[in-house]
């Protein structure tokens, strides 16, 4: 059945079978590039240009270079069902992938996928991919290139001259038929350019964080094992719950790397965030000298300090069932006797011995004897 297209309606999208190469001028060997390629349905008004891949990022960026290219936006995209543009192909209501509907909600366009295994949806997109691949690629098909941009200006050039050539089954050129038939029909593109956006659905994770692109971004603690929606651009990543925004962070891309804002942690998590070796020496610099020098020695004997915490806070701790005065003491002893660990704190503490004096240094106990049998030092040398 002949299809009628309305003026500025719908723009078909697609990638030719076909690619071209781009050489590395560094060590010769041959890249593929993909050919995007979208026709407008009234006109036959066409555009192209090659990227690396057929990937989300390269798709939806194909589609604001093909927005500005026209200098507007159609009512309709009609894309085929690769899983750039579709996740669940279905003939009646296909799931379309969420980055690309964030395009089509920022360019204010309605994207309708052709129909599984119905070419004939897409007849303009099909024919536009044979015109190109005859009249842009095989005439440069002999030509070598060694960068994406380089490719694209030449393709450019014959883009033009595509469009400006007279088609034989319609007066004038694809050119004059958009200006006077698609162009005045088109919606105006945003006042604000469009940036990729980078749209999935994740899982809060028990430790409330959320993993976009191999980096993990916090979320409010009470979010565990919710599922939220992240919106990630070059600069920042957005976190939706139910449409709410939940959070904000920098965009990372260190791979493996945590992004954790304070007020996203249990009350428990917030305060021993905040613990650092000199707050630890101010809190047991309260209970005296002997303690402050102890809890220096625990912080000490560790390779870093933070391992040393839970050993401080149980130490510090013991000042509330024994008292901050018999703590001083017990530390006092515990550092006149060489203790070193908190349980023997502890122990000193529940046996009272924090209130003992401290037992006096013995000597050699054999120096001040006198008796008749024994020799002496002089006797051996």
């Amino acid at each position: 059945m002949r299809q009628n297209h309305k003026a500025g309606e719908k723009l078909f999208v697609d990638y030719c079978g076909p690619t071209m190469n781009i050489v590395d001028a560094s060590t010769g060997e041959y890249r593929t590039a993909q050919v995007f390629v979208a026709v407008m349905g009234a006109s036959n008004y066409t555009y192209a240009e090659a990227t690396y891949s057929q990937k989300l990022e390269d798709w939806v960026m194909s589609h604001a270079r093909c927005f500005e290219f026209l200098g507007g936006v159609p009512e309709l995209v009609i894309p085929d069902n690769l899983k750039s543009a579709v996740t669940k192909p279905c003939r009646y209501e296909p799931d379309l992938n969420p980055t690309y509907q964030q395009l089509a909600t920022h360019y204010n366009t309605v994207i309708v996928p052709a129909r599984p295994y119905k070419p004939k949806d897409k007849a303009k997109a099909e024919v536009g991919v044979q015109i190109v691949e005859r009249w842009i690629m095989a005439r440069l098909r002999n030509e070598s290139f060694f960068s994406l941009r380089q490719l694209n200006l030449k393709i450019q050039k014959l883009l033009v001259d595509l469009n400006q050539r007279k088609m034989k089954k319609h007066p004038g050129s694809r050119l004059s038929q958009f200006e006077s038939i698609d162009k005045p029909a088109l919606k105006p593109l945003p006042t604000q350019a469009y940036s990729y956006t980078l749209v999935k659905q994740v899982s809060v994770h028990i430790d409330y964080h959320v993993e976009v692109e191999k980096h993990y971004y916090s979320v409010p603690h009470t979010l565990i094992k919710q599922k939220l929606e992240a919106h990630a651009t070059g600069q920042l990543v957005t976190l939706y719950h139910q449409g709410v925004q939940v959070a904000v962070h920098p965009r990372s891309h260190r791979e493996g790397a945590h992004t954790t804002l304070d007020l996203h942690m249990p009350i428990a998590h917030q305060k021993q965030q905040q613990w650092t070796p000199q707050r630890f020496e101010r809190w047991a610099a309260k209970f005296g000298g002997s303690t402050e020098q102890f809890v220096m020695q625990l912080m000490q004997a560790k390779k870093h300090p933070e391992q040393s915490y839970r050993a401080c806070m149980g130490l510090l701790s013991l000042g509330k069932k024994f008292t901050d005065q018999r703590l001083e003491a017990a530390c006092h002893r515990a550092l006149a006797t060489g203790v070193t660990r908190v349980k023997q704190v502890k122990n000193i503490l529940e046996k009272g011995l924090d209130k003992q004096p401290l037992p006096q240094a013995q000597g050699d106990l054999l120096q001040d004897i006198d008796h008749k049998n024994i020799r002496g030092n002089n006797y051996y040398h």
